[in-house]
C-alpha cells in the first residue's frame, strides 16, 4: 500500500534501514547463513557493486562476542540495521516504523492517541514544538509552535532524534512528563509539568461570527486526516445555508496529514481542472495535482490564518489558495515542511515513509525550508493568549470588511 502523506510526523520518527540478498557482492565469499543465527538470505545469489560481508561480519562478531549475547534480540538488531540505512540519508522524513511504531503512526492520522498533544519537529537539530494541538494538555500548559526543548525530565535533548524524542514525552494518560523549555524572548528555560491524556484530535470546528449586520463564517481545520474531506463537506453545507457573507480559514498549528485530503477541500475554492500542487521529483519529472472542481465556496470572500505551526498539508493549501485566488495570508511564517513522502506498507506490520519529492505552490514557489510567508504579518503574543485576544483573528475580519 502507498499513500501520499503532507504530513510533519515529528511525533513518530524513528529507525531506518532494510537489507536483503541483493545487497551482496558476488565478489567476496560469504559466511555461511547457518552461521549467522536470527537472519536468513531471503533472495540469495543477487549481486550488487556493494560489499555486503562487512554486515554480516559485524553481525557474526557481536552475536560470538558481545558479554550479554544470552540477551541478544535480533528483530531490534534488523530494526537498528534499518535505522543506521535511513539515518545516512540526511532527511528527516524518511523513516521506519516497527508496529507499534506503525499502529501509532495510523491512530494519530485517525485523530487518537496518548500522550501530551504536541506535534514535534527538529529546526537547527534542536527539538521543536511545532505545534500544540488543539484543546490538548500541551496547549492547556501554554506550550506554543517554536518552543524547543532542552530537556525531557532529566535528560538534555542535544543529540537526540526526533523519534527518540517522541518515545519519552509519549506515555500513559494519567502520567506526568517535565519539560524545560525556551522560547525566543526569554532570557531563561522553563520547566513545564504536564499530565499525558488521551488526545482526540478535532478535525474542523465552524462557528458563525458576527461582523457588524453581516455574519462570517469562522472555519478551523486541525489536520488532514482520513476523514477531514468529508467533515469539511459538512462544514461547508452548514456555510452555504448559513447566509454568511464571508470565510476566515483558520489553518494555524494544523501540521499537515494526507495530501488527498488537502486537495479535495482546495477543491471547494476552485474549479475543475486548476492546479492545487506539483510534486517535483528533482529528476526532471512533476506530477500535478489539480482541483477536482467542486467550487461552492469559490464566490466567497476568504482570507487565511496560519503561523509557523502550520506545516506541510496545510502549506499546500494555503499557498494554493494565495496563488490561485489571490487569498490574503494573516498571520506568520509557516513552518516550511515541503516534501512529499510515500507510505509502503513492509511485513509483519512495519512500514516504510519514504521522501519522493518536494512540494512546489502553483506559481512554482517551494515549501521546503522556506516555508510561506503572510501577505499581513501579525503576531500572536503570551500577553494575547493570558488575556483572550486574538489579534490575527481581529485583522482577518478586518480585511473581510
Amino acid at each position: 500500500m502507498k499513500r501520499k502523506i503532507a504530513y510533519l510526523v515529528a511525533a513518530l520518527i524513528l529507525v531506518a534501514a532494510i537489507f536483503s540478498g541483493g545487497f551482496w557482492s558476488g565478489q567476496n565469499s560469504l559466511p555461511s547463513i547457518d552461521k549467522v543465527a536470527g537472519l536468513q538470505n531471503l533472495e540469495p545469489g543477487k549481486n550488487s557493486a556493494v560489499d555486503f560481508n562487512l554486515f554480516w561480519d559485524a553481525w557474526v562478531a557481536v552475536q560470538e562476542k558481545f558479554v550479554d549475547r544470552s540477551n541478544l534480540d535480533y528483530q531490534q538488531m534488523v530494526y537498528g540495521a534499518i535505522s543506521g540505512m535511513l539515518g545516512t540519508l540526511g532527511d528527516p522524513y524518511t523513516i521506519f516504523m516497527n508496529p507499534q511504531e506503525n499502529k501509532d503512526f495510523s491512530q494519530s492520522l485517525q485523530g487518537n492517541l496518548e500522550g501530551i498533544g504536541a506535534e514535534i519537529g527538529m529546526r537547527q537539530n534542536i527539538v521543536t514544538i511545532v505545534s500544540p494541538l488543539e484543546d490538548s494538555p500541551a496547549m492547556k500548559a501554554g506550550l506554543k509552535a517554536g518552543d524547543k526543548i532542552l530537556k525531557i525530565d532529566t535528560k538534555e535533548t542535544v543529540g537526540m532524534t526526533v523519534d527518540e524524542a517522541v518515545s519519552l514525552i509519549r506515555g500513559p494518560k494519567g502520567t506526568e512528563v517535565t519539560l524545560t523549555i525556551t522560547r525566543d524572548g526569554w532570557t531563561e528555560a522553563k520547566e513545564f509539568k504536564i499530565t499525558r491524556a488521551v488526545i482526540n484530535v478535532p478535525i474542523v470546528k465552524l462557528e458563525m461570527k458576527p461582523m457588524g449586520d453581516k455574519t462570517v463564517a469562522y472555519l478551523a481545520i486541525y489536520q488532514f486526516t482520513d476523514n477531514s474531506a468529508t467533515e469539511f463537506q459538512k462544514a461547508a453545507q452548514q456555510i452555504l445555508t448559513s447566509g454568511a457573507k464571508g470565510i476566515v480559514l483558520d489553518l494555524r498549528n494544523n501540521p499537515g496529514g494526507y495530501l488527498e485530503s488537502s486537495v479535495e477541500i482546495a477543491s471547494w475554492f476552485l474549479p475543475e481542472g486548476q492546479l492545487v500542487v506539483t510534486e517535483d521529483y528533482g529528476n526532471g519529472k512533476k506530477l500535478e495535482h489539480k482541483s477536482v472542481g467542486t467550487d461552492k465556496l469559490g464566490a466567497y470572500p476568504v482570507v487565511i490564518l496560519m503561523n509557523q505551526g502550520s506545516a506541510s498539508a496545510s502549506e499546500i493549501l494555503a499557498g494554493a489558495l494565495r496563488d490561485d485566488k489571490k487569498i490574503k495570508l494573516v498571520g506568520e511564517k509557516s513552518f516550511g515542511k515541503g516534501s512529499v513522502q510515500e507510505l509502503e506498507s513492509l511485513a509483519n506490520g512495519t512500514s516504510l515513509k519514504i521522501t519522493v519529492a518536494k512540494w512546489l505552490t502553483p506559481s512554482g514557489h517551494s515549501i521546503m525550508h522556506d516555508g510561506i510567508d503572510p501577505d499581513v504579518k501579525v503576531e500572536f503574543t503570551k500577553d494575547d493568549l493570558d488575556n483572550g485576544r486574538d489579534p490575527q483573528l481581529d485583522k482577518a475580519l478586518e480585511l473581510l470588511k
